[in-house]
């Protein structure tokens, strides 16, 4: 007797779940089934592109902080000062109202002129009153400086006041002393108007020092009026002019400066001024980027071993698994997908956690300085692709494995 005929649209074929749906659900039940094991692996990925993202930002939100300082300091500091010619003489001099006459250009805010004073080797000593044998002498670069001077490098004092317009005029026997050379001469304040010897000449200590945030060589030098300078030592013109600038004033008044200075032949004094604060800004950015950008890279490397190495044991966990899919009819296509979605999805959690993670390390470094946090508008949206990039790239070699299975042997092996 034969066996009945069965009719084939009474036979239900076992297929397995080929569809898009069906792939994400059974990624996402395995990545949920080891949270241990996901959390940190996500944890190298989000790590990655923390620091990339911080990386951006710091560097922007630090270049931003830095120009400001720069605009307010460095980018209001001009110097004038004749060229040398190729002879070691000078192609120029600078008239002696250089002061009066920068300060009628619009945009500076305080000029002064500072002079280098040939003395002549003379020694400078300070003798103390109660024991005369205790003298020291020490030879000390003098300098001339006109009463602006001071406003124009910032000058701070610890102690007494600076030259005025009188004390140049008269050519008075004055001195200021930096900071530097008043603890050699052991001169702490001017109370009762301590004086100096200048070879045989005597000088009063007006002031003292303390701080200047341009010409810091002023620290170690002794100055006295350029009137003084004038008959002394025959100083024949100023050496340089320092000049404050109003903030964005600095270009114009380079420009102006060398005319106002020397109408017929202003070519022949040089001007340095400060560089553009854009190209500042950009130098910054690439510096901090560059130190960070390592740091980075190395997490992102690391974040991608770490979900390979989780998807490729996963592999080797789940070989009866896969073969049994191969057996019900699932290609090496289908099973190479959903490895390479599982390690995607493991990249992608990475980096919308790095991300974030990032964002407020910008924000909490920005209000510890007390900065203005800067950060480019693509990074947030770039870290959770980037994650999502490298978990994709990471799951390559894991899925072809899979895929490669033959299902007879992978369900020996999974028996």
């Amino acid at each position: 007797m034969s066996a009945p005929r069965v009719s084939r649209r009474h036979v239900r074929v076992l297929k397995p779940r080929l569809g898009l749906r069906a792939l994400v659900e059974d990624s996402v039940t395995s990545i949920l089934g080891r949270p241990t094991r996901m959390a940190l692996t996500v944890l190298g990925t989000a790590v990655g592109v923390a620091a990339l993202v911080a990386t951006m930002g710091l560097s922007a939100t630090a270049g931003n902080q830095i120009v400001g300082r720069f605009d307010v300091l460095s980018a209001t500091d001009v110097v004038i000062a004749p060229k040398i010619g190729g002879s070691g003489r000078v192609s120029a001099f600078l008239p002696w109202d250089a002061e009066a006459r920068l300060l009628r250009l619009n945009g500076v805010v305080a000029a002064g002129t500072l002079s280098e004073v040939d003395a002549g080797g003379l020694l400078i000593r300070a003798a103390p009153i109660h024991d005369p044998q205790a003298q020291t002498e020490f030879q000390l670069p003098i300098s001339a400086a006109s009463p602006g001077l001071f406003g124009a490098v910032r000058a701070e004092l610890s102690a007494g006041r600076t030259f005025d317009i009188g004390h140049s005029l008269r050519a008075d026997r004055v001195v200021l002393l930096g900071k530097n050379v008043a603890a050699r001469l052991n001169i702490a304040n001017v109370d009762h108007q301590p004086a100096i010897f200048i070879g045989d000449h005597p000088y009063v200590v007006i002031g003292i020092i303390e701080q200047v945030y341009r010409q810091p060589s002023l620290l170690g030098s002794v100055l006295i009026p350029e009137g003084t300078a004038r008959r002394e030592f025959g100083l024949i013109a100023p050496g340089a002019v320092q000049v404050e600038t109003e903030i964005g004033a600095a270009r114009l008044v380079a420009g102006e400066a060398p005319i106002a200075l020397s109408p017929n032949e202003p070519s022949t004094l040089e001007v340095t001024s400060p560089p553009e604060p854009r190209r500042v800004r950009a130098n910054v950015q690439s510096d901090l980027e560059a130190l960070f950008l390592l740091l980075a890279l190395v997490s992102l490397a690391v974040g991608a071993l770490g979900i390979a190495n989780m998807t490729l044991v996963g592999v080797m966990e789940r070989v009866g698994e896969i073969g049994l899919r191969r057996a019900l009819g699932a290609g090496r296509g289908h099973i190479a997908a959903q490895f390479l979605l599982e390690s995607t999805l493991l990249g992608l959690i990475g980096g919308i956690i790095g991300s974030a993670l990032g964002t407020l390390g910008v924000v909490i470094v920005a209000a510890a300085q007390t900065w203005t946090p800067v950060l480019p508008a693509w990074a947030p949206v770039a870290g959770p692709l980037l994650g999502a990039a490298v978990g994709l790239a990471a799951g390559v070699y894991p899925s072809l494995r899979a895929a490669a299975m033959e299902p007879v042997e992978a369900l020996r092996a999974g028996v």
